[in-house]
């Protein structure tokens, strides 16, 4: 069956864009639920945690009650006046278009974020698609690239990247390099190991130097995770490009946005934006850099 799909996919290869670009708009949506959710399920997490630890401390303060949710329940409802969504009305992108951007109860607005990263998977997944073909690599990048917006997005809203996330993705890094997919597996073990010591190593530096943390633990574990996926031969340019990307983000946002100087910024979207495009892109770009350079 699976060979027969194959042969399909390539004999027809519109056919299998077309299958990619739709099974990635539908992950969109999908993501979307994560993003929202996955940090409230984290918070509740910790808060539970922390009672827990803390229970004599916080033996005479009543617990705050935090509602149930997961990545399935409660069913999805409009923020504004809890009007429950229909199923016809979380058709990726269609929907948005269709009510106008609007709650079709209350009228509130929906931001223009959903139908964007819909839309954003998407064309991602096309490109991953153009970019391999008709193989495994499609379908493993296309795992990566659905995880890298959810961490993203994630980053950007609340300044974490979920160990749930980021780990699972280093372990299949190494897992689907045994057999040289992307990389041999020394260069993705030795990937790994350098990614994490490598930005470990600056947090510590510069912690020592300024008294102050310059990055998260979540940072080396993305880092860690491209090595897993790339081997360490790339990782100097990943880096280079999201530092330079930050740098540049960030000192426009101190200029044109008013931001103090000693605000954070998350890193985690620029390392996953360099890491994507190292991935697809980084031999030639590594090559054309260094012979730039000579």
């Amino acid at each position: 069956m699976f060979t027969e799909i194959i042969a399909v996919f390539t004999a027809y290869p519109l056919f299998f864009y077309s299958c990619v670009a739709i099974l990635s708009l539908t992950v969109g949506s999908f993501l979307n639920v994560v993003v929202y959710r996955l940090p409230k399920m984290l918070e509740r997490t910790w808060y539970y945690e922390c009672r827990e630890y803390l229970a004599d401390e916080l033996e005479k303060t009543p617990p705050k009650t935090l509602p149930e949710i997961s990545l399935s329940t409660p069913n999805s409802t409009c923020p504004s006046c809890g009007q429950q969504i229909r199923f016809y009305e979380n058709i990726p992108i269609i929907s948005w278009l269709v009510l106008g951007g609007k709650c079709s109860q209350c009228k509130e607005k929906i931001s223009r974020r959903y139908p964007l990263v819909e839309a954003s998977t998407a064309l991602l997944g096309l490109v991953v698609a153009l970019h391999y073909g008709v193989s495994i690599n499609t379908l493993l990048m296309l795992l990566l690239t659905w995880a890298l917006i959810c961490l993203t997005l994630i980053d950007l809203d609340h300044m974490i990247l979920p160990d749930q996330i980021t780990l699972p993705l280093l372990w299949l890094g190494l897992l689907v390099n045994i057999n040289g997919t992307f990389v041999p597996l020394n260069d993705a073990v030795i990937g790994a190991i350098a990614g994490y010591g490598s930005l470990f190593s600056v947090f510590w530096l510069f912690k020592l130097l300024t008294k102050k943390e310059g990055m998260g633990f979540g940072d080396f574990k993305l880092f860690a995770l491209f090595g897993a996926w790339i081997g360490w031969q790339l990782l100097p340019l990943l880096i280079l490009m999201a530092s330079a990307v930050g740098a540049i983000v960030g000192i426009s946002l101190i200029v044109f946005k008013g931001h103090h100087k000693g605000q954070a910024i998350p890193f985690g979207p620029y390392l996953a934006v360099a890491g994507w495009i190292t991935i697809l892109w980084g031999e030639n770009i590594w090559s054309w850099y260094l012979g730039y350079l000579i």
